[in-house]
């Protein structure tokens, strides 16, 4: 029997959590066992106590005592899901509505494509929740794409969506290899953890997932997009795009993953424009750069009140 762990990680957000939570309850489950694993990332006993009642005969759950972070809360997980002996183990994030046969469409394509490690869905954005709002007719409202493959454009080390603010018109229906998996919703092979162990702590928060992806294609997996497979990302529910925690990780883990993956050429580039960031950009990208160099990694220099 297939064994399937999906784990979400909840830090002080306990009815957006329960909305992804509720909807994974509705899933088909053909031929396979699933089981969720819920993280919760050092929450406030009020912002953990609802979802601990509700779920506490359906969900594993995890307690964690302080933020670890996107990659300290998962890494949790998949440990436990390793443990249980799951044959897959699902990354989603907890502001996500899912298409009850999403995780079916992902096997089945996971049974046509053996060399893959990691397969993610199509993701659009939850109505609502798009970047341009007005730029949309009501009955395009669900429709409107927020990841079709992730791309790279290496020259310059910045990763991007596929097909984003795009309305769903069919313009991706093939099955096929992309530069990077989205944190969002990255379903992986057991033996990938086995092969290129866990999330890098380094990173904390965002460009974990392309880090990991690169280290996974150099143990000889292959990455697919798979559009049959959908969901739906209440966008930035746990963090808002452009906010100073973006620019702070963003900015830092750019770095890191640049030295690392990118050219020499590249490299040489970013240093310039991380010393004219260092004399003329925001306090929080001065602060992400002056970490990098200065190797404060994981959680780092960021720092805010827990919601109440």
């Amino acid at each position: 029997m297939i064994k399937i762990a999906t784990i979400v990680v909840n830090w002080n957000q306990p009815k957006l959590t329960a909305q992804t939570i509720d909807s994974l309850t509705q899933i088909k489950k053909r031929n396979f066992e699933h089981r969720i694993f819920l993280v919760d990332n050092g929450s406030l006993p009020q912002n953990f106590k609802p979802l601990e009642e509700k779920y506490r005969y359906s969900v594993d759950f995890i307690k964690q005592k302080n933020n670890l972070g996107f990659t300290g809360g998962y890494n949790e997980g998949i440990k436990k899901a390793l443990a249980w002996g799951a044959t897959w183990i699902l990354l989603l994030n907890n502001d996500v509505l899912v298409k009850e046969d999403f995780i079916q469409k992902l096997l089945l394509a996971s049974a046509k494509k053996p060399k893959g490690g990691i397969f993610s869905p199509l993701i659009y954005f939850a109505p609502g929740y798009e970047f341009h709002k007005d730029r949309y007719r009501k009955k395009d409202l669900g429709n409107v794409i927020w990841y079709a493959g992730g791309q790279m454009d290496w020259d310059n080390c910045l990763a991007s969506h596929r097909g984003v603010d795009q309305v769903d018109k069919g313009q991706f229906k093939k099955i096929e290899t992309v530069d990077y998996a989205t944190g969002c919703a990255m379903f992986v092979k057991r033996s990938v953890f086995e092969k290129a162990g866990l999330l890098d702590d380094k990173y904390f928060l965002y460009y974990e997932d392309n880090e990991f992806s690169q280290r996974i294609k150099e143990k000889g997996f292959m990455i697919y997009f798979v559009p049959q497979s959908k969901i739906w990302h209440l966008n930035a529910g746990s963090s808002k795009s452009g906010s100073d925690l973006h620019t702070y990780y963003l900015t830092r883990n750019r770095l890191l993953f640049a030295q690392k993956y990118c050219s020499g050429r590249t490299k040489r580039a970013l240093l310039k424009e991380s010393l004219k960031k260092l004399l003329l950009g925001s306090k929080w990208e001065k602060t992400g750069i002056i970490d990098y160099y200065l190797k404060r990694f994981g959680k780092g220099s960021w720092s805010e009140r827990k919601p109440t």
